[in-house]
C-alpha cells in the first residue's frame, strides 16, 4: 500500500542538501541559519510521511586549505579531517540531522567530477585557451581568484575578491581588478600566461533563461538572474594551476578542477556514499528523467553558482536538475553585521558553552525565518525575552501548571470525555494551516499561529483554575481530573506542531506523556481515559541574561588576544577591510608603538581553546609575554625564531591565564586565518614600524 500524507496524497521521495561549509574555519551563528532552516523543513517532510534524505559535506579543496595546512605543519588531508570532526560535532549538537555528512575530498566525488567533466567535454562544452593570470612573485604561485583583492571594475567598491564583488554582485576576471594585490603576501602580482580550461556557459544562455523562469527559483532570485543575463554570460574558468589542493583534471597534468566545479558535485557524492552504505539507488534520484524531488538550500551570496553554473553543468552532462533552489538572507546581530569587536561574531561552540540549549536558537531563528531572501536579525535581548515568554511562559506553562495534579491525585492516569470542548478542536483544526506554513518555509507564520493557540490553551486553564478545584476536595475532583487531562491533550498537539523546530524537547515530552513518536497524522489521535503519563519533570528553564553577557564578553576577549586587522597593503584596502571601524586621526595613530619582535618561545595554554602563550624579544634585552588567539592556525614549534609585529605600548591586561603585555598583529576573517604579520626582508629586531 502506498504511504499517504496528511492530505491523502502519495508520499514523495525527496533529496535535500544544504550548502557545503568550507573546511577552513568553525561553524558560526550565521552559518547555522541555513542548516537549522533546512533541518526544520526536512523534519517536517518526514513527519508528513515522505521519504527524505538530507545530505551535506565539508567543502575541502582550494588554496586556503593548502596554505593553512602549510602554516600548521600538517597535510591538507589531516587539516580537513580535524575540521570535519569539529563541524560534525557542532551540527549534531544543534540537532541538524543529516542522513549523511561527507567530504568533497572523497573517491566518489573524484569519480563523479571527472566523469561529468568528460561528459561536458564530449558535449562540446569545454574549451581551452591561453590567458593572462596573476602570479605572486614572492610565493611563486598563480593566485586563485579569492587571493587577489582590489577595486571592483564595475561599481568600484574597494577590497573585493578576484572573482566577484560582494557589493554589486558582478563577476569578472581577476585581471580586471583595479589596483590588485596578493592577499597571500601583499605583493603587487605580475601577469603570466597559462593555459586554462573553460566551461562554455555563454552557449547555455537560452536554456538558463528558460530554466530560471520555470518556477525553480524564488521570484526575487529569478529577477537577479535577469540582471546577469542583461550583462551577458561569460565562459566559466574551471581550472587552476599547481600547487593546488584538489582533483587533477583528466589528461591535463598540473591542472586542477576549480573548487566550485567539484563542490556542488559533492552533493551527489555524499548521496552516492549514502547509497552504497544503505542500498539506495543513486540513479533513481539523479537520472535525467527522475520522478524524485531535489531541493537545495543556499545563501543568497552563492546564488550565481547554483542558479547558473550548476544547472548548466547538470543539463549538459546528462543529470537531473534541482526541483527548487531555496535561497535565504544573511544574519545580523543586534541590527548590525556580526562583529568580533562587539563580541557578536559567535561560533556554534561558543554558544553551546555558554547558553548550552541549542533549541533556544532553533526556535528564535524559526520565529524569524520566511520564504524570502531578506536578512534576519538576532537581537540578543529579544532572543532572551522571546524564548522565556513563548517557550517557558506559554508552551511549557501548560504542562507545568497541570501535570502535577495528574501525578499526585490521580496516579498519573488521565480522564478523557467522549467529546472535547471547542478550544481543543480549534487547536486540531490549525494543523493544515501550520503544515502549509512549514512546507512553504514560512516558519515565522507557523510559530505565530502555534503561540496564538498556546495563549488560548492557557486562557482555558486560567478559566478552569485547577489549583482552586484542587482545594475543593471530592466535590470538584472529577472536573479537576478532566481539566488537567484536557490541558495535556492541548500540550500534546502543540508539541506535535513544534516538533520540527524542537525535536529534542518533543522527544522528552513524548517520554513524559508516554506516547509513540509524533507524526503529522497524530493530530487525528488523542489521549484516552486511563492513559498513564510519567512523572512530570522540568523540561526547559528560562535563559539568564547574564549568560548572553558572558558569551559576548568571552568573544571580545578572543579579539583582544588576536586583533583582526587587514595586512597593511594599501591605505584604501585596509580601510575597506574594516567596515565596522571608525576613522582616527594621524595624531591618534602615532600613539601606537608598533615594534618588530622575535618570537623566542611559544607554547600551548592549558585550558584555553584558542590561545598560545608567546614570549617576544623586542630588543634592548626586553621580553614581553603575550597571549594570542592563534592556536587554530599554528603549531607553537613553527613560530619560534620568527619575526612579527607587536603593539608595544598597549596597557598590560590581566587575563584568566596570566598577564598579557602587548598584542601581536594578525589578519583573519571567516574565510581563513589568523595569519600573524611578518616584516619584510631587512627588518631588524626592535625596529619601530612607521
Amino acid at each position: 500500500m502506498t504511504p499517504q500524507t496528511l492530505e491523502n496524497k502519495p508520499a514523495k521521495k525527496i533529496l535535500v542538501t544544504s550548502a557545503l561549509p568550507y573546511a577552513n574555519g568553525s561553524i558560526h551563528l550565521g552559518h547555522l541559519v541555513e542548516y537549522i532552516q533546512t533541518d526544520i523543513w526536512v523534519r517536517f517532510q518526514k513527519m508528513q510521511g515522505h521519504t527524505v534524505h538530507y545530505v551535506c559535506a565539508d567543502d575541502t579543496h582550494g588554496t586556503p586549505i593548502m596554505l593553512r595546512a602549510e602554516k600548521e605543519g600538517i597535510t591538507p588531508e589531516a587539516l580537513i579531517a580535524n575540521v570535519h570532526k569539529e563541524h560534525s560535532a557542532d551540527f549534531e549538537e544543534f540537532l541538524v540531522a543529516f542522513d549523511h555528512y561527507y567530504s568533497t575530498n572523497a573517491p566518489e566525488n573524484k569519480e563523479l567530477s571527472q566523469g561529468i567533466y568528460n561528459k561536458l567535454k564530449a558535449a562540446g562544452k569545454i574549451a581551452t585557451k591561453t590567458i593572462e593570470q596573476y602570479y605572486d612573485p614572492v610565493k611563486n604561485m598563480f593566485l586563485p581568484d579569492r587571493f587577489i583583492k582590489g577595486e571592483c571594475p564595475k561599481c568600484h567598491a574597494k577590497d573585493q575578491y578576484g572573482d566577484s564583488c560582494e557589493v554589486c554582485g558582478a563577476t569578472y576576471n581577476p585581471t580586471e581588478l583595479i589596483n590588485a594585490y596578493s592577499a597571500v603576501s601583499g605583493a603587487a602580482p605580475v601577469r603570466k600566461e597559462t593555459e586554462h580550461y573553460f566551461f562554455k556557459l555563454s552557449e547555455c544562455e537560452d536554456f538558463l533563461k528558460e530554466w530560471t523562469r520555470s518556477g525553480t527559483l524564488q521570484g526575487e532570485a529569478a529577477n537577479k538572474m535577469g540582471e546577469w543575463f542583461e550583462s551577458g554570460l561569460n565562459d566559466w574558468d574551471i581550472s587552476r594551476d599547481a600547487p593546488y589542493f584538489g582533483f587533477e583534471i583528466p589528461d591535463a597534468p598540473g591542472k586542477y578542477f576549480y573548487v566550485w566545479l567539484d563542490a556542488p558535485i559533492g552533493y551527489m557524492a555524499s548521496f552516492k556514499k549514502l547509497c552504497s552504505d544503505t542500498g539506495l539507488d543513486f540513479d533513481e534520484y539523479w537520472n535525467k528523467d527522475s520522478s524524485t524531488e531535489l531541493y537545495h538550500f543556499i545563501g543568497k551570496d552563492i546564488l550565481y553558482f547554483h542558479a547558473l553554473f550548476w544547472p548548466a553543468t547538470l543539463e549538459y552532462s546528462g543529470y537531473r536538475k534541482p526541483t527548487k533552489i531555496f535561497s535565504h538572507g544573511f544574519l545580523t546581530v543586534n541590527g548590525e553585521k556580526m562583529s568580533k569587536s562587539r563580541g557578536t561574531f559567535i561560533t556554534a561552540r561558543s554558544y553551546l558553552e555558554h547558553i548550552k540549549n541549542p533549541e533556544y536558537l532553533r526556535y528564535y531563528y524559526a520565529a524569524k525565518l520566511n520564504s524570502s531572501m531578506e536578512d534576519i536579525d538576532l537581537s540578543l535581548d529579544d532572543f532572551v525575552a522571546r524564548v522565556n515568554s513563548d517557550l517557558v511562559g506559554k508552551y511549557i506553562n501548560i504542562a507545568s501548571r497541570t501535570a502535577g495534579f495528574i501525578n499526585k491525585q490521580f496516579d498519573g492516569k488521565l480522564l478523557i470525555p467522549s467529546t472535547y470542548p471547542s478550544v481543543v478542536q480549534e487547536i486540531k483544526n490549525s494543523a493544515k494551516f501550520i503544515a502549509e506554513c512549514y512546507d512553504a518555509r514560512e516558519y515565522s507564520k507557523a510559530l505565530r499561529e502555534i503561540m496564538r493557540l498556546a495563549d488560548h490553551a492557557n486562557a482555558d486553564i486560567a478559566e478552569s483554575a485547577p489549583w482552586v478545584k484542587a482545594k475543593q476536595g471530592d466535590s470538584a475532583k472529577t472536573e479537576l481530573h478532566w481539566d488537567c487531562s484536557r490541558a495535556l491533550e492541548m500540550f500534546r498537539l502543540l508539541t506535535l506542531y513544534l516538533k520540527p523546530v524542537l525535536p529534542l524537547l518533543a522527544a522528552n515530552v513524548e517520554k513524559f506523556l508516554n506516547i509513540s513518536p509524533l507524526t503529522w497524522g497524530s493530530v487525528d489521535d488523542s489521549l484516552v481515559t486511563g492513559h498513564q503519563i510519567q512523572q512530570y519533570e522540568h523540561l526547559i528553564t528560562r535563559i539568564d541574561p547574564k549568560l548572553i553577557e558572558a558569551m559576548t564578553e568571552a568573544n571580545k576577549e578572543n579579539l583582544v588576544a588576536t586583533p583582526q586587522v587587514a595586512a597593511p597593503v594599501a591605505a584604501q584596502a585596509v580601510a575597506s577591510a574594516l567596515p565596522e571601524a571608525e576613522y582616527i586621526s594621524i595624531d591618534e595613530f602615532t600613539k601606537v608603538d608598533l615594534r618588530i619582535a622575535k618570537i623566542v618561545n611559544a607554547e600551548h595554554v592549558e585550558g584555553a581553546e584558542k590561545l598560545l602563550k608567546l614570549t617576544l624579544d623586542i630588543g634592548e634585552e626586553t621580553t614581553r609575554q603575550v597571549f594570542a588567539g592563534i592556536k587554530s592556525a599554528y603549531d607553537p614549534a613553527t613560530l619560534v625564531g620568527r619575526l612579527t609585529v607587536m603593539v608595544a605600548n598597549l596597557a598590560p591586561r590581566k587575563m584568566k591565564f596570566g598577564m598579557s603585555e602587548g598584542m601581536v598583529l594578525a589578519a583573519s576573517d571567516e574565510r581563513g586565518g589568523p595569519f600573524i604579520l611578518s616584516p619584510d626582508v631587512g627588518a631588524q629586531l626592535g625596529m619601530r614600524v612607521k
